[in-house]
Parts: structure tokens; sequence; C-alpha cells
């Protein structure tokens, strides 16, 4: 087979024509950077070859696209990046990004669980769930939390000035209770800081 045209197109790919026909898109930098070029043979193998090589660089350009918005779990972005590869593909680019140091997810789980307990208030419970929802391992999960100092009741306290008022209104009450709850929080810790407040409430009365 002889590569008869390459011709450059949108987003950095080209149409590479083989013995005179269309043969598939590819990235244009790999064919550059290739020993292949318009006039050369190649066999199906050597195609096979050129075509992964181009597919894993587009792959490796998605997940480097990605990650500079937000830092993501190994899981995640290889979700991610598989809506625009094939699924080995995105698995290479990933892992030739976490070869370098850019994909982390010790480091990712340590500033989400950070994010997830001091900032949207969850309990530790409902943090691993968040954790583990974004491809982190459970023991992993478990050990980064496990090395965060948290008194659950204090944000508990924190999310009911903030969100809830007038807690011996019922109505209220099972409000902020769900809320609570769906955080993680357990219904010891609730209903111990809810009767603080109920308390207070009734001697500012």
């Amino acid at each position: 087979m002889i590569i008869t045209n390459a011709i450059p197109k949108r987003k950095g790919l080209s149409d590479l024509y083989i013995d005179g026909e269309f043969a598939i898109k590819i990235d244009t930098e790999t064919f550059l950077v290739s020993k292949f070029s318009v006039g050369s043979q190649i066999d199906d193998q050597q195609l096979k070859e050129l075509i992964e090589s181009s597919n894993i660089k587009r792959a490796k350009e998605k997940a480097l696209w990605l990650i500079s918005y937000r830092d993501h779990s190994k899981k995640e972005l290889e979700s991610k990046v598989r809506n625009c590869s094939d699924k080995d593909s995105a698995k290479k680019a990933v892992e030739k990004l976490e070869s370098v140091g850019l994909v982390d997810d010790e480091k990712f789980a340590c500033n989400y669980a950070q994010q997830l307990l001091f900032v949207k208030h969850y309990s530790k419970k409902g943090a691993k769930y968040k954790l583990i929802e974004k491809g982190i391992d459970r023991d992993l999960a478990d050990s980064v939390l496990e090395e965060i100092d948290f008194d659950s009741q204090e944000h508990i306290r924190i999310i009911i000035e903030q969100k809830y008022h007038n807690l011996s209104d019922e109505k209220t009450r099972r409000r902020a209770v769900s809320a609570l709850q769906r955080k993680g929080y357990s219904w010891s810790d609730i209903k111990a800081v809810i009767d603080e407040f109920i308390e207070e409430e009734y001697y500012e009365e």
C-alpha cells in the first residue's frame, strides 16, 4: 500500500489517502513526526500502529484539556476521555499523564476531601461516598479521611446557622434533618445539635 495524499483538515486532523482512496482521519502532528510521508509504502500492521499512536495523542490532548480546568481522579478522567476516544487509547493516555504526576489519585482525594468537609460541609461518611463516586478506591478514601480532624457536630451547627432558623417549627426541623442526613450525618449527632438550638430558642423567647 502507498500513502498517496494527506490533506490537513480542521481540529488538527488530516485525511489520509492510501492507493488513491480515502482511508482514515488521523492526527496531523502524529503523521508529520512519523517515519511516513506522502509516497511512503505502509503495510496493515504499520497503519494499525500509526492509527493507535494518533488515537492515544488525541486522547492525551483531551485529558490535558480536562485537567487544565480542574483535577480529576484517574477513573473519572478515563471515563470522560472515552466519550471522544476508544477505551484502550483513553487508558493509555491517562496512564502517561499519571506516570509524569499530572494525575494523582491520592493528591486528588486529599484536596477533594478537604473541599467536601470544610466548604460543602459533608460528613465523613458523605465525603467518602462522594470520593468513591469520583473513582477513588475505598481504602484510599478511608485512609485520606482518617487523617483529617473533623468535628461532625460543629459542622452541623454551621449548616443550621447558615440555612435553618426557628427549629422549634416542625416543618423547618424536618427540612434540616433531611438535608443533614443527605450529607451523611448520623441521627444521634443531628438530634444532639438540634436539641441545643431548640433549647437556645426557648430561653431567648
